[in-house]
């Protein structure tokens, strides 16, 4: 079964004027165009590809990497906005659509924004989505305390960072224990440090007992002055 928005190793089963095409062994098969070949592939192997639809809605396979995969979050830029919504670049040709009612708040041309990657029940189209809180759920977890886990920061709120946990989760970094500049789009290393009965969860970017500040250094510290508002936008 060929999988829409994620990589797929396929065989070569026959080369066309257009380019290869792929199968799965199961009579589904996908277009490698010529453009993507590489000079060493040959009817018969494996190879792994990435499968998204072009812009008449074909399945096209591509061995470009994009920088996100169905059912994962990541920082993407806004290439363009029309009256319909904005189109975000993601490494392939053909931009990712993000329609007005899935954005958190009005998409800028120019800015970035963290938003995840789905396919549409209705049109079965791969979109994407800022409104984040809605795809994150916090049960059926594996985690504990001290648990090293990747964190990708997505907004500021008066108590701290809200960071997602391993593409999964919702976490939150206390502003009081940042030591270190934080940007909404950071992807980091941090670790659970409690798990409260309702199954928020308190991050660290420090493991459990490492000290690295002076007494008396918390204190001191002061946060950059755009930490203390809520953001979900921002140049880069």
């Amino acid at each position: 079964m060929l999988k829409i928005g994620d990589y797929n190793t396929l065989k070569i089963d026959r080369a066309t004027s257009v380019g290869f095409y792929l199968t799965d062994g199961q009579g589904n098969d996908v277009l490698l165009p010529n453009k993507y070949i590489k000079k060493h592939f040959k009817v018969g192997n494996e190879i792994t590809v990435f499968i998204y639809k072009d812009y008449e809605q074909r399945w096209i396979a591509t061995t470009l990497n994009p920088w996100i995969k169905i059912n994962e979050f990541a920082s993407l830029r806004v290439r363009s906005v029309s009256d319909k919504g904005a189109f975000l670049e993601w490494g392939l040709e053909k931009d990712i659509f993000v329609p007005y009612r899935e954005q958190s708040i009005k998409m800028k041309e120019g800015f970035r924004y963290i938003v995840y990657l789905y396919e549409d029940e209705l049109t079965n189209r791969l979109v994407a989505s800022s409104k984040i809180n809605k795809f994150l759920n916090n049960e059926n977890f594996d985690l504990e305390p001290g648990s090293e886990v990747d964190l990708l920061i997505f907004e500021t709120t008066l108590l701290g960072f809200n960071a997602i946990i391993n593409q999964k989760y919702k976490g939150l970094i206390y502003h009081n224990e940042i030591f270190q500049e934080i940007k909404i789009g950071n992807k980091l290393k941090g670790y659970i440090k409690n798990i409260r009965e309702d199954n928020s969860i308190d991050l660290s970017l420090q493991p459990k007992g490492f000290e690295r500040l002076e007494q008396g250094a918390e204190k001191n510290f002061k946060l950059p002055a755009r930490t203390q508002r809520n953001i979900v936008s921002y140049r880069r």
